[in-house]
């Protein structure tokens, strides 16, 4: 696959690697070792999508404040930024490494766009005021959200047509991820504007919440149906989860204070992001 080139940078990852156990009510523990990623000389990183080949695209915060969209394969990182904005944000990568994400416009607007064959592409449907790339299948498939006058709706933009996918009963529709079936991860404000999250194949919506926590935030779904996700509890907890064969279960970045999990794929391999008892954020990798 190839990107542009923006400097790239070698990389110094996996400085650190930690194992914790994770349990599922009535189910056997899965094993997740972790590894800790750094774009050295960043004041944070955080790792949002992985592709089976193992590339990982995230974001990152320069040493000057400034914030970047990369791509890490192979030990290296390549800076991802759209040249129409500032601010990029890379969330998910496809086999053939186009990435989809979004950048701030001049006006301070989030814009969604692909990346792919060294190329930027805007993408948002007609008539939005803001829009964001979250999800990318093998096929070419992307999902994100978008605003307009009527609030806030997810998307779906596949063959070169857009549809709107609006959770019922939802506040706010937020978007997600896509596999190569065509299954959609979906988070939506409820009536307490409390995060929840749907799997949607197209025709029904289905709630797959991280059981016992308020706050659930579908990320990533890979092509066995595996999702990770993002957790808020009361009293201040964060943490990430695993859907695994339609067990939930839950696990932290050993050390870490808060966890997020973002992104997965095919070979069980979850990323995301923790940050530390100073509240640095760090991205990890986990295999589980």
């Amino acid at each position: 696959m190839r990107y542009r080139i923006f400097g790239p940078i070698r990389f110094i990852l996996f400085f650190a690697l930690f194992s914790a156990v994770a349990a599922a009510v009535d189910t056997p523990p899965l094993n997740f070792k972790f590894k800790t990623i750094k774009v050295p000389g960043a004041q944070s990183t955080a790792i949002y999508g992985i592709n089976n080949p193992g590339a990982m695209v995230g974001s990152y915060v320069d040493g000057g404040g400034v914030r970047h969209g990369f791509v890490l394969l192979k030990g290296k990182v390549v800076k991802i930024d759209d040249p129409k904005g500032t601010d990029t944000y890379c969330f998910a990568i496809n086999k053939a490494g186009a990435i989809v994400g979004y950048y701030a416009t001049s006006n301070h607007n989030a814009q969604g766009f692909l990346y792919a064959k060294g190329n930027f592409t805007d993408i948002s449907p007609t008539g939005s005021t803001g829009s964001q790339a979250t999800g990318i299948n093998d096929h070419g498939d992307i999902t994100g959200n978008f605003a307009d006058s009527k609030g806030s709706h997810g998307f779906l933009l596949k063959g070169g047509t857009y549809t709107t996918l609006d959770v019922p009963g939802a506040q706010s529709t937020l978007g997600g991820a896509i596999n190569n079936a065509g299954l959609m991860t979906e988070v939506w404000l409820d009536s307490s504007f409390n995060s929840q999250s749907s799997l949607y194949n197209g025709k029904t919506y289905k709630t797959v919440n991280v059981p016992g926590e308020p706050n659930s935030d579908a990320a990533g779904i890979n092509n066995l149906d595996d999702i990770v996700y993002s957790w808020e509890g009361s009293g201040d907890t964060y943490g990430g989860a695993l859907r695994h064969a339609g067990k939930f279960y839950k696990f932290h970045v050993p050390k870490g204070d808060r966890t997020f999990g973002y992104g997965i794929n095919d070979h069980n391999v979850i990323v995301g992001a923790f940050t530390d008892d100073n509240g640095i954020l760090s991205g990890f990798s986990a295999t589980y």
